[in-house]
């Protein structure tokens, strides 16, 4: 059965061919040669009464309307259709854009060869000329006949009715019409509805193939920022733009405001841009598809455009349609003459994220499963966290069980951006607090900085102790101490403890011999890590974090502006960074100041020796039952790292023998250790061992 948004087409589709009947006619009777045997060339005289006395499929000609009548029959029928909740769509289509009657008699009439295939023949016939089987302007313009503005009827000149098709007008301008045949007189160029707005007016609702794969999805969240939103909308703003930061909801808050107006959001991913895509025909359409829908526009982040210059913004920004954009920067006012309604994305709160986190795991997994995920200090958004469980449902499924708190973590994990990785090595943490030999006080500060960043966001925000200053909530701690004394691996414990990946930063990639380029270098990277959930590990530091000295030349006030620069840019930073150095005194103590904590790690005495060396020799190594670790614990005065160097070497000497670890080769890799490091190799440490030094090695048991 046809519906009432189809019969009212084909009504209206009707008296366009009614009106090309009153033109054919009109050129017959005025025609001074009507024998001329190329006329149309294929086109015949005969074929044309043939196509207008032969009407296809539903539609029937009727009388030809003046556009200055009350509404006729069809129009009465679309408005009880209306009245009745049916969706009429081409009188949604015109109040949508905002079309007066004569623009939907120019649409009426450039539509109908995609409608009826009879119209092809016809206009190519008024045309004088086949190949041009579309309506152009100057047919357009006869078959409409003197165009009337506005309700009272009145007519106005040619130049009005010409400057209805041009790129000013309501059908070009909104994208429902495009005059092709720029190099053609104005009169003689064609006229095409595009294909998308076609498939509208027939019920068709699939979206355009230009900015599909850039659909994203969105799900409201109504908070008191949304009714913000709501109102300025309401009011007149139709730019609105949502600064938003890692962990806060802009999607969900925009689209709140827009449904709150009975607007459907429509989400263009502007990061899914590729590097040839046309920003302009990609805003135009996403505009015109807003509109078909009934709905306002949702795009961002704008950071993945601004460096196409201001116009790529503009073109989102000067839409008309309601239209909310978001991104990480501040407003600039070249993207737009208008000014927008500028708000700050707020971050969820720890309960607010609890309901989110319910809702996207949906019961899957334990009863308790969201309240144990929202203590993880991730600052993810919705969409994320929707993501998020995703990624950990698929997972949990092909292990074959249910969702597990590791899922979750490793689903999160990977929402973090890849841009860090440029810049950084990501380090998969694989080790905890067992593997960690250290003093229960230094164990006891690690903890403590665990504990700052799983509780921030309850500390900071519920109970107010984050205060009202501008300095970012960012956790900061220096690990000091001896090489291999375990600072980065305690870096990588506290990672894994928060289910988070550490980024160890290669300093080659950040300090430059140039000027200024180090400080660029630096905020790429701290740009980059506020878009992901991780642990920065800024390893020997004091490389970049050293002290200021005095100027004598260039070079030093050029060397004091870079870390001048890295505190202002660490009191910004709103994730966690360790800072790890040898030399605690080379670190300039204007950054001691801004440190959440300092920890010191001692250098081992003799029973957390005797441990790293069990944790070192592991129990899968192949190892003769005398091992006398307790004397390589006494005897020598070795770090963490250290003793890892000499039992990997111990193996790989013992692997090559064929045979298992010995205290020869733990007493070898140890003299070879000792020279390493500049140490003498001396009887008193070495004691009745030194003898094996000379000796050959034993050989493989038979």
């Amino acid at each position: 059965m046809i519906s009432a948004s189809e019969r009212y087409l084909h009504e209206r589709l009707a008296k366009v061919e009614a009106r090309v009947r009153d033109v054919t006619a009109r050129r017959r009777a005025v025609d001074p040669h009507p024998d001329d045997r190329f006329r149309g060339l294929y086109v015949s005289d005969a074929d044309v009464d043939r196509l207008l006395q032969d009407p296809a499929g539903s539609l029937e000609a009727g009388p030809v309307a003046d556009l200055g009548e009350q509404a006729d029959g069809a129009e009465a029928a679309a408005d009880a259709a209306e009245g009745q909740g049916e969706d009429v769509r081409l009188r949604r289509l015109a109040r949508a854009f905002g079309l007066q009657p004569y623009d939907v008699e120019l649409l009426l009439v450039a539509v109908a060869p995609d409608l009826d295939p009879r119209f092809e023949r016809l206009y190519g016939y008024l045309n004088d000329d086949v190949t041009r089987r579309r309506c152009s302007v100057g047919l357009a313009l006869e078959l409409c006949g003197p165009a009337r503005a506005g309700r009272d009827g009145s007519v106005v000149g040619m130049g009005a009715a010409r400057a209805r098709l041009g790129p000013a007008g309501a059908l070009a301008g909104g994208g429902l019409l495009t005059v092709e045949d720029p190099d053609r007189p104005f009169l003689t160029r064609a006229l095409r509805v595009p294909d998308r707005v076609v498939g509208h007016l027939l019920g068709d609702d699939n979206l355009d193939p230009a900015i599909a794969s850039l659909l994203g999805r969105v799900q409201p969240i109504d908070l008191a920022e949304s009714a913000e939103i709501e109102r300025a909308i309401a009011v007149g703003s139709r730019l609105v733009y949502i600064r938003e930061r890692i962990g806060s909801t802009a999607l969900g808050l925009a689209a709140a405001g827009l449904r709150g107006l009975g607007h459907e959001p429509l989400l263009i991913d502007l990061s899914r841009l590729g590097a040839v895509d046309d920003l302009v025909t990609i805003a135009r359409v996403a505009g015109r598809e807003a509109r078909l829908r009934g709905g306002g526009l949702i795009a961002g982040p704008v950071d993945a455009i601004v460096e196409h210059g201001p116009t790529a913004v503009r073109a989102l920004a000067e839409l008309q349609v309601p239209t909310v954009l978001f991104g990480s920067r501040g407003w600039d006012p070249l993207w737009s003459v208008d000014a927008p309604f500028l708000i700050d994305a707020p971050v969820l709160s720890v309960d607010q994220r609890s309901v989110v986190w319910r809702s996207v795991l949906d019961g899957s997994g334990t009863d308790d499963l969201a309240d144990t995920v929202r203590q993880l200090p991730f600052r993810l958004s919705p969409e994320q966290m929707e993501r998020a469980a995703l990624a950990a449902r698929i997972r949990a499924t092909a292990r074959g069980g249910q969702i597990a708190v590791h899922d979750v973590v490793i689903g999160a994990r990977s929402q973090n951006a890849a841009g860090l990785e440029r810049l950084a090595r990501r380090v998969d943490p694989r080790v905890s607090w067992d593997d960690l030999v250290l003093p229960p006080a230094v164990l006891d500060l690690l903890r403590a900085l665990a504990a700052r960043a799983r509780h921030r966001d309850l500390v900071h925000d519920v109970w107010g102790m984050g205060g009202s200053s501008a300095r970012g909530r960012g956790i900061t701690a220096l690990f000091a101490g001896d090489s291999g004394t375990g600072k980065t691996i305690s870096a990588e414990v506290i990672a894994g403890e928060l289910g988070l990946d550490l980024y160890v930063i290669d300093l080659s990639t950040v300090v430059d011999k140039y000027i200024g380029e180090t400080e660029k270098n630096l905020d790429r990277v701290f740009a980059e890590a506020d878009r992901v959930n991780g642990v920065l590990l800024f390893d020997e530091a004091d490389a970049i974090f050293g002290k200021r000295s005095e100027v004598k030349d260039a070079r030093d006030r050029y060397a004091n502006v870079e870390v001048a620069y890295l505190l202002q840019r660490m009191e910004q930073f709103e994730g966690m960074a360790i800072l790890t150095t040898n030399l605690r005194a080379n670190v300039d103590e204007a950054f001691l100041r801004r440190l959440d904590m300092i920890v010191d790690f001692p250098m081992p005495e003799a029973p957390d020796r005797e441990r790293l060396w069990r944790n070192h020799l592991r129990p899968e190594l192949p190892q003769v039952d005398d091992l006398d670790l307790e004397f390589m614990a006494r005897s020598f005065r070795l770090a963490g790292g250290n003793i890892r160097n000499v039992a990997v070497g111990a193996a790989f000497l013992a692997a090559e023998a064929g045979r298992a670890v010995s205290m020869i080769d733990l007493v070898r890799e140890t003299e070879r250790e000792y020279r390493k490091l500049g140490r003498l190799v001396v009887e008193a440490e070495f004691g009745r061992y030194l003898r094996l030094l000379d000796g050959p090695a034993p050989a493989a048991a038979r």
